[in-house]
């Protein structure tokens, strides 16, 4: 590991991109830090002096530790009740948000990574977010350079053909965001009508913990209608809509008091909300 940086300062290095590749990976806070835990646990009773590139070791620890969970995680997440979304993560600090624009956090992003396999979604990760190379991805992998190249491949295809062809700046989706607020709080219909895209989808996630439609919803009629009839019949005196930081970009929380009853993440398009991602579980709140 080198005499001049202990094995603690080298761990506690690179703990943060651990922590960043194990939340894109397995989509949970609480995941993600156990993976982190245990790489550190295997990080302590490595033989000091037989690691040469120690974020290398720690990297492909937690990489492997990570594809394993996330396979027993598969029956788990596939007996869920209604649609499965990512923990959100709120305020600034979110993990690597300084990398370029294929380190999105954005529970889009998040949600696609859902639909690729183990060994794919650790492939992408490495490759397009955390620029390892192919000859070190197909030692973690144990798989030949040339199949990680593939991998890599078919996984961006998938994850470009299905992201928005428009993007919003922060400061974009924070205006929209404001129009959506103010549209909700004055029971607005025409003006929510003008916030969302005509093919809106709007997807919750309440674990069978709270009420939540089992399948996402798609246009935006059905989704102006369900803002507009909890606000109705659901609002309480000390409920408030507070735009804060989500995954990194412009989100909403909905507040009673202290407590935070649901987080709301968006996608936009040409001025428009395109997605919603409402995070409802008691469970994976903040």
């Amino acid at each position: 590991m080198g005499s001049h940086v202990s094995p603690a300062a080298a761990f506690a290095a690179v703990r943060p991109r651990l922590f960043g590749l194990a939340y894109r990976m397995l989509g949970s806070r609480a995941e993600a830090e156990d993976i982190v835990q245990e790489t550190y646990v295997r990080w302590h009773r490595a033989e000091e002096g037989t690691i040469d590139n120690p974020e290398a070791w720690l990297v492909t620890a937690a990489t492997r530790l990570a594809i394993d969970r996330l396979r027993r995680l598969k029956t788990e997440r596939e007996a869920y009740v209604g649609p499965w979304l990512p923990e959100p993560i709120l305020g600034s600090a979110a993990p690597d948000r300084d990398l370029d624009l294929a380190a999105d956090l954005s529970m889009a992003m998040l949600t696609l990574l859902e639909t690729l396999a183990p060994d794919e979604r650790a492939a992408f990760l490495l490759h397009d977010v955390f620029d390892v190379e192919y000859g070190r991805i197909a030692s973690i992998l144990d798989k030949g350079e040339a199949a990680c190249r593939q991998i890599v491949h078919r996984a961006r295809e998938r994850v470009r053909g299905s992201r928005k062809r428009f993007t919003s700046t922060d400061a974009e989706k924070r205006a929209l965001l404001e129009r959506f607020k103010a549209a909700v709080e004055a029971s607005d219909e025409a003006a929510l009508l003008g916030v969302f895209a005509p093919d809106v989808t709007w997807t919750a996630d309440g674990g069978g913990k709270r009420a939540a439609s089992p399948r996402p919803l798609v246009g935006v009629d059905q989704i102006v209608r369900l803002l507009i009839g909890l606000r109705r019949n659901y609002w309480t005196p000390d409920r408030a809509l507070v735009i804060e930081t989500v995954n990194g970009e412009p989100g909403l929380c909905v507040r009673d008091g202290a407590g935070v009853t649901a987080v709301m993440s968006v996608d936009a398009e040409s001025g428009r909300i395109a997605a919603v991602y409402a995070m409802l579980n008691p469970d994976k709140l903040p």
